[in-house]
């Protein structure tokens, strides 16, 4: 691999539990305590080059944040213009829901329509320029589109391993992209087991797996343009899809960030409300016996995108929801397809089944009166309905009439 000239705002991983500190390198879990590894910065060094206008003069993506992100200062960045999605004041949901100051940061919108773009693409240039000749990683879906479309892109090699079961729609949207696509016969859990074993046998970089440090703080991005969208403002609460919990724990540290480099006005990190889908969640249980110890399962849910039933960041979704004054809440499959139909309704936003946890969380919370009306709320819409189409397919409205205006006048008589 290519030697590489660390930036001087990073000085490495950090364990989360016990702090023991590491070179920035292919690794996850703390040797010393087996805790997650962290991408660790100098503040200070940051703070000296970071500032609003020069975000602002930055590429019209995530990487006008890159002060802030773990790539190396001469690395050239694999971008496919992820990041910058809109941020949609909800004026008609907010209506019906009765919040004033709804907003939904749509990342449906991204180049393969989810979140997972900002994550991957911090990891892809991070692997390519540290020479790894193949890339790879673990998922249900969504980051296999990412991986597959970045990779490509790259000119790197790619394998995506995923659980049987997903989406067809989402298995199409990976294999044009000419990866090795890998279907393994069992939960999302046992692919990543299995990723793991592979990523100790050989020198393939895994985007969440043996990189999953660097590639989790793409997903800060997400609160960075979140907050400089509301006015260089953080909201009062945010609500988060929980798989792995991975985003979660990185968008509570965006938070700190911009209020410890005062790219934020006066304020404090928002309250964090976690959601989930019944048929999958072992956070909304833990949170709700009132223990941080997360308890697997087996999944059981429409909402495959989140089904993860052993979240490695479960932990620290319950902690830091309380630490927030937040919550975890959980919705039905019912709930689930209605919320996404609501959105539709109101919004004209298209969004799969893990928008339509976070949307069915959101409903059901402003209906229980959480809210008096005035707080700024942002519900994050990680990926687009056409990833889940099958859910929503009975029920749709259609008429089929005779090519004359007389039919179409007793259609409209009926």
């Amino acid at each position: 691999m290519a030697p590489s000239r660390p930036s001087p705002r990073v000085l490495g991983l950090r364990c989360r539990e016990c702090g023991a500190e590491y070179e920035l390198r292919p690794g996850h879990v703390c040797e010393a305590c087996f805790g997650p590894l962290d991408v660790a910065y100098d503040y200070a060094a940051v703070g000296r080059v970071v500032s609003r206008e020069r975000i602002a003069a930055g590429p019209p993506s995530m990487w006008r944040y890159r002060d802030l992100l773990p790539l190396d200062d001469d690395a050239p960045v694999v971008s496919l213009g992820e990041g910058m999605t809109p941020l949609v004041h909800a004026h008609r949901l907010g209506r019906e829901l009765g919040l004033r100051n709804l907003y939904l940061k749509n990342d449906s919108m991204n180049p393969t329509n989810s979140f997972k773009d900002r994550v991957v693409s911090v990891a892809v240039s991070w692997a390519r320029w540290r020479g790894f000749e193949v890339v790879g990683c673990a998922s249900t879906g969504n980051l296999a589109n990412a991986t597959a479309a970045y990779a490509a892109q790259a000119g790197l090699a790619c394998y995506v391993v995923l659980p049987a079961g997903t989406e067809e729609e989402k298995l199409v949207a990976t294999s044009v992209f000419e990866p090795n696509l890998v279907v393994v016969r069992g939960t999302y859990d046992d692919v990543n087991r299995l990723c793991a074993m592979v990523a100790d046998e050989l020198p393939w970089a895994f985007c969440n797996v043996n990189l999953r440090p660097i590639y989790a703080e793409g997903s800060k991005t997400l609160t960075y343009e979140t907050a400089e969208q509301l006015g260089w403002r953080l909201p009062d609460e945010i609500v988060v899809p929980i798989g792995a919990g991975c985003q979660f724990v990185r968008h509570h540290r965006a938070a700190l960030e911009l209020l410890e480099l005062g790219l934020v006005e006066d304020g404090s990190v928002p309250r964090l409300i976690g959601a989930q889908a019944l048929g999958c969640a072992p956070v909304y249980r833990a949170f709700l016996a009132g223990t941080d110890r997360v308890q697997p399962v087996r999944p059981d849910t429409i909402a495959r995108s989140i089904a993860i039933g052993n979240p490695s960041d479960g932990t620290y979704v319950v902690r830091l929801a309380r630490e927030t004054g937040g919550l975890v809440e959980a919705v039905d499959e019912a709930e689930i397809v209605d919320a996404i139909r609501l959105l539709a309704r109101t919004e004209g936003i298209f969004t799969e089944t893990a928008g339509g946890v976070t949307i069915g969380v959101l409903a059901k919370l402003a209906r229980a009166g959480r809210w008096q009306g005035d707080e700024v709320v942002v519900a994050y819409i990680t990926g687009h309905g056409l990833k889940t189409a099958e859910v929503v397919a009975d029920g749709a409205r259609r008429v089929e009439i005779e090519p004359s205006l007389s039919a179409f006048r007793q259609m409209l008589a009926v």
